[in-house]
């Protein structure tokens, strides 16, 4: 009978759920700022950023065997808490105890080198913020994004993992709910991916559309002054920027 005994009781989906929200709540006396994961559908993530994120893990051989362990966990709401910022993540994921267990994912930040290369590579290909933020960019640079140990998201050699659970695996249940969990939260605000990856998005924005409009006025210096103007216009409208006003001061200087 002592052999039974050590598994945990059974609590249907349901119970589970309520459990942890009532969890969440007695949390949040202490921590206003407690932010738990809740997926709502079946599946637990469907922006580009989210899915990207997890298929990246689930594409090593490292993880893919227990990675899976954790999709349950953070579809019951265990993920209590799950904050991230530049390089970690930290967590509370409610386990078979009445205390949650204490995760922290720390994650090396995106190299130089590597961040430099992607930045050369998307200039003129981004359109705007929201078309980067919505993952809907090229199928170009969504390989260029994932390529592994080039792209942005990181290898199991950049990424370490505790819990404070008795478990000694590498990865426990609680970690890979985190790490769920983060997919999840990228869904919501996904340019949290950058802040965990140490990187400005803006350096990125910038000069995708600097090089754009550039492109721009190449193309339409050949075509005189009239084009230039109407391209200045364009690029204020699209980029929302201000042009330089200099060239009709001038001619109106030439003009008197």
């Amino acid at each position: 009978m002592a052999f039974y005994d050590e598994y945990p009781e059974y609590v249907p989906v349901a119970q589970k759920k309520i459990n942890a929200e009532k969890a969440v709540e007695k949390l949040r006396k202490k921590n206003p700022a407690v932010a738990p994961v809740v997926i709502t559908g079946r599946a637990i993530t469907n922006t580009w950023w989210g899915k990207a994120w997890s298929q990246n893990l689930e594409s090593y051989s490292d993880y893919v065997n227990r990675i899976a362990r954790g999709r349950s966990y953070v579809r019951h709401g265990a993920v209590l808490d799950l904050q991230i910022t530049p390089g970690k993540v930290t967590a509370l994921v409610q386990g078979s105890t009445s205390k949650p267990y204490k995760i922290e994912i720390t994650i090396a930040p995106l190299s130089p080198k590597t961040w430099d290369t992607l930045v050369k590579e998307c200039a003129g290909k981004i359109d705007s913020l929201q078309e980067l933020m919505t993952g809907k960019f090229p199928k170009g640079l969504s390989e260029l994004f994932t390529v592994k140990g080039k792209g942005l998201f990181p290898a199991p050699k950049e990424i370490k993992l505790t819990c404070n659970c008795p478990d000694p695996a590498k990865m426990c249940k609680h970690v890979a709910a985190a790490l769920y969990g983060v997919g999840a939260r990228f869904d919501e605000d996904s340019a949290l991916f950058f802040v965990l990856r140490g990187v400005k998005i803006e350096e990125l924005i910038s000069v995708s559309l600097t090089q754009k409009s550039q492109s721009m006025l190449t193309k339409s210096s050949s075509k005189g002054r009239g084009r230039r103007v109407m391209v200045d216009a364009d690029l204020a409208d699209v980029f929302g920027i201000e042009m330089d006003a200099r060239d009709g001061v001038d001619a109106d200087k030439k003009g008197k």
